[in-house]
C-alpha cells in the first residue's frame, strides 16, 4: 500500500517536471505575442492621471483573466474532439499576426491622421472622462481577447499530441504567467515616470545622482514604450512566420538554407503584406459600393 502511494507521488513528480519543462518551451514560443501584448497594454494604460493608471490597469488585468477563463475550456474541447481545428485556428491566427505586423510597418512609413487622444481633451467633465476611460478599458480588453486566443492556441499547439491533463496543466500555467507577467511589467512601466519625478523632487533642485536617475526614468518612459512597439512588431512577424513554416507542408523546405529566424521573418512579412493588400482591396471595394 505504502509502495503504491510513493509510486503515485513519483509519477506526479515526473509529470510536474515534464509540465514545467514544456511550460518553459511554450512560454518561449509565445514570447512574440507577449511582447506585443506588453507594448499594447503599456500604451493603453498610459495617458491617464497618475491616480487612475493602476486602477485602469487592474480593470484590464481582470478582463484579461476573464478572457482566458472563456478561451481555455473552448480550446481544450477543440483539442479533445477536433484536434485538426487547433492547427486551422493557429494558421488563421498567424495570418492575423502577420497582418498586424505588416500594418504597423505600413502605418510607420505611410502618413495618416490620428484621432484626438482621451487625455488631450482637457475640458471634459468628470463623468465624461470616466466614460471615455471605460471605453478605453473595453478596447484594451477586446485587444487582449484576440491576443489571448493566439497565446492559448500557440501554447496548445506545442502540446497537442500529449494527454488532455498534460495540455490543461501546461496551457493553464502559460496563460497565468502571460497575464501576471505582462500586467506586472506594465504596472512597473507606467509608474516609472512617477518614481522619477519623486526622485527629482527629493533631490531638492540639486544636481546629484538621485536627480540624474529620476530624470533618466522620466525621459526613458516614452522611449521604452516605442522600443516595445518595434520589438513587438518584429516578434509578431517572427511568430507568424514560424507558425506557417511549421504547420504548412509547402513551406517546410522554403528558404531552407537561410537561418531560421530570417526565414520566419521573411515568410511572416510576405504573408502580412498579402493580407494587408487583400484588406485594403476589400475596404476599397466596400467604399465604392457605398
Amino acid at each position: 500500500m505504502a509502495s503504491g502511494f510513493f509510486a503515485l507521488l513519483d509519477d506526479i513528480s515526473a509529470l510536474m517536471d515534464d509540465v514545467v519543462l514544456m511550460s518553459k518551451i511554450t512560454t518561449k514560443k509565445t514570447a512574440g505575442i507577449l511582447g506585443d501584448d506588453l507594448a499594447v497594454n503599456a500604451e493603453k494604460a498610459s495617458g491617464f492621471v497618475s491616480s487612475r493608471e493602476l486602477p485602469v490597469l487592474w480593470a484590464i488585468g481582470k478582463g484579461s483573466f476573464l478572457n482566458k477563463l472563456i478561451i481555455l475550456p473552448i480550446a481544450f474541447l477543440l483539442s479533445a474532439f477536433l484536434p485538426w481545428a487547433v492547427t486551422v485556428i493557429l494558421v488563421l491566427g498567424g495570418v492575423y499576426l502577420a497582418f498586424e505586423g505588416a500594418e504597423k510597418i505600413y502605418e510607420y512609413f505611410v502618413p495618416h491622421k490620428h484621432e484626438l487622444k482621451v487625455d488631450e481633451k482637457q475640458d471634459l467633465s468628470e463623468a465624461s472622462v470616466l466614460e471615455l476611460e471605460k471605453k478605453k478599458i473595453k478596447s484594451a480588453i477586446l485587444t487582449d481577447f484576440i491576443l489571448s486566443i493566439e497565446i492559448v492556441i500557440i501554447a496548445l499547439g506545442t502540446v497537442v499530441g500529449e494527454s488532455l491533463l498534460f495540455q490543461i496543466l501546461v496551457v493553464s500555467i502559460v496563460a497565468i504567467i502571460a497575464t501576471v507577467g505582462v500586467y506586472g511589467i506594465v504596472a512597473i512601466i507606467v509608474r516609472m515616470d512617477d518614481l522619477g519625478l519623486r526622485m527629482v523632487r527629493m533631490s531638492n533642485g540639486k544636481k546629484n545622482v538621485l536627480s540624474f536617475i529620476g530624470r533618466m526614468l522620466v525621459n526613458a518612459l516614452p522611449l521604452i514604450i516605442k522600443s516595445l512597439s518595434v520589438i513587438g512588431t518584429i516578434a509578431l512577424l517572427l511568430v507568424a512566420g514560424g507558425i506557417f513554416v511549421h504547420n504548412i507542408e509547402y513551406l517546410h523546405h522554403f528558404l531552407e538554407s537561410w537561418p531560421s529566424i530570417l526565414r520566419d521573418f521573411v515568410v511572416g512579412l510576405g504573408v502580412g503584406i498579402l493580407a494587408l493588400l487583400v484588406f485594403k482591396m476589400v475596404k476599397g471595394l466596400v467604399r465604392m459600393v457605398r
